[in-house]
C-alpha cells in the first residue's frame, strides 16, 4: 500500500497501550491475557494513576486500516481459480480456504504465480517434483530391516558369559 498508510499505521500503534490483565505481572498463575477488572475497589476499573490502561472505544484504528494483514495488504479468502481475477496485487494478497483440496490448492497457486499475486498459506501440499523424487528413493525391505537388527551367531555364543566371577564347588 501506499506510504501514507504505513505511516497512519505506526502512529496509530505508537498511540496505542499495550492492555494487559490486572495482576498479571505480580502472580504467575494470572496470565497476561486482556480480561475486564471487575472488582469493587478495584484501583484499575477506578483507573488509578499508576495502574495499567482499560480497553476502551477511542483506542480503535481507523476504518481504513481494520483487518488489515501485517504486511498492510487486504487479506483475500480464496475458494475457487476464478476468484483470482478480482484481486489487485498491490492492495491485496490471498489466504486459499482451508477445506480446498490439494488438485485445486495446487492450481490456485499456479495462477497466483502468473499474476504475481502473494499467497500467504501455500504449504500443507506436496509439490510434484518432490513426488517423484520421495517414489525414487526405495524404502528397505522388512527382511533387510532384521537382518541389521538381528546380529549373527547362535543366542549361546552372542550373550555374555554367566559364569564370570563364579567359584565352582568341589
Amino acid at each position: 500500500m501506499s506510504t501514507g498508510t504505513d505511516v497512519k499505521r505506526a502512529n496509530v500503534h505508537r498511540k496505542k497501550p499495550r492492555f494487559i490483565r490486572q495482576e498479571s505481572w505480580r502472580l504467575k498463575r494470572v496470565k497476561s491475557g486482556w480480561r475486564r477488572p471487575r472488582g469493587k475497589t478495584s484501583k484499575m476499573r477506578r483507573q488509578q494513576r499508576g495502574w495499567p490502561r482499560l480497553v476502551k472505544v477511542g483506542y480503535g484504528k481507523p476504518k481504513s486500516l481494520r483487518g488489515l494483514h501485517p504486511s498492510g495488504l487486504r487479506e483475500i479468502m480464496v475458494n475457487q481459480l476464478k476468484e483470482l481475477a478480482s484481486v489487485d496485487p498491490k492492495k491485496e494478497v490471498v489466504r486459499i480456504a482451508r477445506n480446498v483440496g490439494e488438485r485445486k490448492r495446487l492450481a490456485i497457486i499456479e495462477k497466483a504465480k502468473e499474476l504475481e499475486i502473494r499467497v500467504l498459506n501455500p504449504v500443507g501440499i506436496r509439490k510434484p517434483e518432490e513426488e517423484a523424487v520421495a517414489s525414487e528413493v526405495e524404502e528397505p525391505s522388512v527382511q533387510e530391516v532384521k537382518e541389521e537388527v538381528e546380529p549373527e551367531g547362535t543366542p549361546e555364543e552372542l550373550s555374555p558369559a554367566k559364569d564370570q566371577g563364579r567359584v565352582e564347588k568341589t
